[in-house]
């Protein structure tokens, strides 16, 4: 077997990996979407929960699952990054916007730069950096769009709709938190199953090529 075929194979075991992240990103999704509260107090415990859910996956199964140690020690970080920050978020759950803003911010940044990094490192060696710098960079376009949202806006709704209500920074920053878990989820869950279908076809192509 060449060494492109042993990545091949390599990274199509990766494909849990994937799906299980997807899984607590749905939650936040689903979350933010359905519930009407997106005040900060809301925003913090289901991003906690969800970020430290999310990190004890990516380091457990990425330990288990990747055979690249470089980017195995990445995600064992990136991982425990998303524990610290969850851990930070639900400990504190009245922090108010400017702690949700910070935390959100700091593990966007910080897990970011490290998929991002990953991907990179891995270019044109394997099949799984397009994804994880694609996910890197979406988690940088978060972090991006904290930073640049002001924390004191608020503008009353009403105008030819004449919807009631408060547009604030807090239902922006949750919704926008909210989005991008659903959407990375389904962007992971896509990844997962075209890296097990992959999966298939090697596990097809290798057996042919014993019986022959």
């Amino acid at each position: 077997m060449t060494a492109h075929q042993l990545d091949a194979a390599s990274d199509s075991r990766y494909w849990p990996v994937p799906i299980l992240r997807a899984l607590p990103l749905l939650v936040l999704g689903m979350v933010t979407t359905f519930v009407n509260d997106h005040s900060p107090n809301i925003g913090l415990t289901t991003f906690g929960a969800t970020t430290v859910a999310g990190g004890v996956i990516v380091a457990l199964a990425s330990y288990r699952f990747l055979s690249d140690p470089s980017s195995r020690l990445i995600a064992i970080v990136q991982g425990a990054v998303g524990v610290a920050f969850g851990l930070v978020a639900l400990l504190v759950p009245t922090g108010g916007l400017v702690l949700l803003v910070a935390v959100v911010t700091g593990w966007a940044l910080i897990t970011g730069v490290l998929e991002l990094v990953a991907g990179l490192r891995r270019r044109g060696r394997s099949a799984l950096s397009r994804d994880w710098m694609i996910v890197g960079g979406l988690t940088l376009l978060l972090a991006v769009i904290y930073l640049i949202v002001p924390t004191d806006y608020s503008k009353e709704l009403g105008g030819i709709e004449k919807i009631q209500g408060t547009l604030t920074s807090s239902t922006i920053l949750v919704g926008f938190v909210g989005a991008y878990g659903a959407l990375v989820a389904v962007f992971l869950i896509i990844q997962g199953l075209s890296l097990k279908w992959q999966t298939g076809t090697h596990e097809s192509s290798t057996d042919g090529a014993h019986s022959s």
